[in-house]
C-alpha cells in the first residue's frame, strides 16, 4: 500500500497569505493613485481631457477708422496674414532638411535663412515662435504654396495712413500690436480698440460639438471722426511745409479753427513723417510742436493788451496814446519804439507795433488787471484737445512785477505759449470774447467732452479789436490780404530764449481771423528759425496765412465780405492821453 502524497497544510496557508497580501497591496495602491489623483492632483488629467475635447473659438474685431469731419479716411485696418512657427512639428517632421524651401522663405521675408533656422530650432519643444509679424496678402500666398510642415499663417489686421505725413501728427500712430502710441490712436485707443468675441466648447472623438460651455459676444469698436477737414490740412501742410523750405526754417507749425465751435479744422507741422514706414525717422519729427513746442510770442500779445486797456476803461476805441518822447525808462531798462511815433490812435498803435504805446497801455491799468487777463485767456493751460503732450505754456504767477517786466508782458516777451494756444486766445477775439475750449472731434462727438464756454471779453471790445487788426493787414501786412475777404491780423517776432538768455536765432509767426464782418476762421503760423536774411513774422509767417486763410475760407464756401462797410476806418480822434501810467508795482 503506497504512502498519501497530500500538500502540507503549512506550505498552503503560505500560498493563500502571499496571493492575499498581493491583492491588498495592488488594491491599496489602486486606492492611493485614485486618492492623490481625485483629492492632492485633480486638475492634471482634467486639464489632459480639456486639452483632447475643449475648443474656444475667438471672433477678432478690426480696430475702428478714424475719419475726417467729411467722412475722408485718415487711418484703417487692413486684412493681413503673420508667418509663425512651430518648433515641435518642424523637428518631429524633419523640415529643416527642406533647404530649397527654407532659402525661399527667407528670400521672401527678407531674412538670412540661417537666423531663420536658429529661431526655429532654439527651442525644440516650444508651440509657437513668430517669424514675421502683418506680411502682404501676396507673400503670405506665396508662403502657403511653400508648405513647410510646421510653417503656419494667422489673420491679422494692419493700421495703413491713407494721408501719410499730411496728418500724422493728429492721427499718430500703433504698434505691431495695435495699440495706440502717438496721436488720436492713443488718446482713444480704448474706443478705438473694442474687444473680441469668444465661444467655448466641447467636442467628441470624431470633432462633432457635444456641449457650448460659453459664449462671449464681439464688443464692436468706435469709429472716431475728428474735426479736422483734410481739404485744408492738406492745404495747410503744402503751404507750411514750402516756407519752412523756402526759409530755410528749423520747422514750422500752423493751426486752423473754428472760431464757433472751438473745432480745429487743420493741425499740421513740418518737419512730418510717414506713419506707414517709420523706420530710420528721428525721433523729433513725431513731436506734434503745435501743442508741445513752446514759443514767445512777441507783438501777437499786443492785441491783448489793447483790449485789457479797454476792458479796464482806461481808454476808448478812439483814445490817443501819446508816446512822446519815444522812449522811457523803466528801473535800469529802456523802453524805445524804432521811430518817434507822436501821438497815435490805438489802430495805429497796433499797425505800427509800438512797444511805447504798447507800454503805456499796460501800465494804464492795474498790475493784477493785466495778469489775470492773460491767465483768463488761457496762457497757462492746456487748450481742451485732450492731445498727449500739449503743453500748458510759461506764465508766471507772482506777487512781484516790475515795471519792465509788466512792459515787456505787454509786447508778448516773458510768456512762452504754444502754437495752439495762439489759435485759442485768436479764436476767442472772433467769437466775441467768449472763450472755448478746442476739440479735435467734430462737435456732435466732442459736446460732452468740451466743458462749459466762458465770457472772458466784452463783445463789444472784442469786435473793435477784431477791426484793429484789419487795419495791420491793409496798411502794414498786405502780403497776408485774402482777395474778397476783410481779413485781419498780427505779426510777431521773438528771439528764442535758452537758459541764461536769449541766442541769435528768431521765431516768425502770425496770427489773424477772418471775415471780420463775422469771423470764422483763425489761422495762426509759427516759422520757427529761418535761416535766412528774412526772419519777421510778417516776412515769413505772413505770407502762408494769407494763402492758408484763403484756401480754407474758399473751400468752407464762406462768403466774401470785402465790400462790406468798414466800420472802423479812421475815428475822430478825441484830444485827450489816456490816463498817466499807475504806480502800482
Amino acid at each position: 500500500m503506497k504512502k498519501s502524497t497530500q500538500n502540507n497544510p503549512n506550505t498552503v496557508a503560505w500560498r493563500f497569505y502571499v496571493v492575499l497580501a498581493a491583492v491588498v497591496l495592488i488594491y491599496a495602491g489602486l486606492m492611493a493613485r485614485t486618492a492623490y489623483i481625485q483629492v492632492i492632483e485633480p486638475d492634471m488629467l482634467k486639464k489632459q481631457g480639456d486639452n483632447r475635447s475643449l475648443r474656444t473659438n475667438t471672433k477678432t474685431v478690426q480696430r475702428g477708422s478714424i475719419v475726417d469731419r467729411n467722412g475722408h479716411e485718415l487711418a484703417i485696418s487692413v486684412p493681413v496674414e503673420t508667418v509663425w512657427a512651430d518648433p515641435k512639428i518642424i523637428f518631429d517632421s524633419n523640415a529643416l532638411s527642406m533647404d530649397k524651401h527654407w532659402q525661399a522663405l527667407a528670400d521672401v521675408l527678407g531674412q538670412n535663412v540661417n537666423k531663420l533656422k536658429v529661431r526655429v530650432t532654439k527651442h525644440p519643444r516650444k508651440r509657437f515662435v513668430y517669424i514675421e509679424r502683418k506680411v502682404a496678402p501676396a507673400m503670405a500666398n506665396y508662403i502657403r504654396e511653400l508648405k513647410i510642415p510646421g510653417i503656419h499663417l494667422r489673420k491679422e489686421s494692419k493700421r495703413f495712413y491713407p494721408t501719410g505725413e499730411i496728418s500724422a501728427h493728429v492721427v499718430g500712430f500703433t504698434n505691431v500690436d495695435d495699440k495706440g502710441i502717438e496721436g488720436v490712436e492713443r488718446v482713444y485707443d480704448q474706443l478705438l480698440t473694442g474687444e473680441n468675441g469668444e465661444k467655448r466648447y466641447r467636442k467628441d472623438a470624431k470633432g462633432r460639438k457635444i456641449e457650448i460651455l460659453s459664449v462671449k459676444e464681439a464688443t464692436p469698436p468706435k469709429d472716431i471722426t475728428l474735426s479736422i477737414d483734410q481739404r485744408i490740412q492738406a492745404l495747410a501742410y503744402r503751404e507750411l511745409k514750402g516756407a519752412v523750405k523756402a526759409f530755410k526754417a528749423t520747422s514750422g507749425s500752423a493751426v486752423v479753427t473754428n472760431v464757433h465751435t472751438g473745432e480745429v479744422l487743420a493741425l499740421v507741422n513740418s518737419p512730418s513723417y510717414n506713419p506707414n514706414n517709420r523706420s530710420g525717422v528721428a525721433i523729433h519729427r513725431f513731436r506734434n510742436r503745435a501743442i508741445t513746442d513752446i514759443y514767445e510770442p512777441g507783438s501777437t500779445m499786443k492785441p491783448l493788451t489793447v483790449l485789457t486797456a479797454l476792458e479796464f476803461g482806461s481808454v476808448e476805441k478812439d483814445s490817443i496814446v501819446d508816446t512822446y518822447p519815444g522812449w522811457m525808462r523803466l528801473g535800469g531798462s529802456r523802453v524805445a519804439d524804432p521811430r518817434y511815433l507822436g501821438k497815435i490812435t490805438l489802430p495805429e498803435l497796433l499797425v505800427h507795433s509800438s512797444n511805447m504805446g504798447t507800454t503805456k497801455l499796460a501800465l494804464s491799468v492795474p498790475k493784477d488787471y493785466l495778469i489775470d487777463k492773460f491767465f483768463d485767456a488761457g496762457f497757462s493751460e492746456d487748450t481742451g484737445t485732450g492731445l498727449v503732450g500739449e503743453s500748458s505754456g510759461m506764465m508766471h504767477d507772482r506777487s512781484r512785477w516790475s515795471k519792465f517786466e509788466l512792459a515787456t508782458l505787454s509786447w508778448g516777451h516773458g510768456v512762452a505759449i504754444t502754437p495752439i494756444q495762439l489759435a485759442r486766445f485768436y479764436s476767442t477775439l472772433g467769437n466775441g470774447g467768449i472763450k472755448k475750449p478746442l476739440t479735435i472731434l467734430k462737435q456732435e462727438q466732442s459736446a460732452q467732452i468740451t466743458g462749459d464756454d466762458e465770457r472772458i471779453f466784452s463783445a463789444e471790445h472784442s469786435q473793435n479789436v477784431v477791426e484793429m487788426l484789419e487795419h495791420v493787414v491793409n496798411e502794414q501786412y498786405t502780403v497776408a490780404k485774402v482777395d474778397g475777404y476783410r481779413v485781419g491780423g498780427k505779426s510777431g517776432t521773438a528771439i528764442k530764449a535758452f537758459a541764461g538768455g536769449y541766442g541769435n536765432d528768431y521765431v516768425g509767426l502770425f496770427a489773424g481771423v477772418a471775415p471780420i464782418s463775422n469771423p470764422e476762421i483763425a489761422v495762426v503760423v509759427v516759422i520757427d528759425d529761418p535761416g535766412g536774411d528774412l526772419y519777421h513774422g510778417g516776412e515769413v509767417a505772413a505770407p502762408v496765412f494769407s494763402r492758408i486763410m484763403k484756401g480754407a475760407l474758399r473751400l468752407l464756401n464762406v462768403p466774401p465780405d470785402a465790400n462790406t462797410k468798414i466800420t472802423l476806418l479812421q475815428p475822430e480822434p478825441k484830444i485827450e492821453n489816456i490816463p498817466k501810467e499807475r504806480d502800482h508795482v
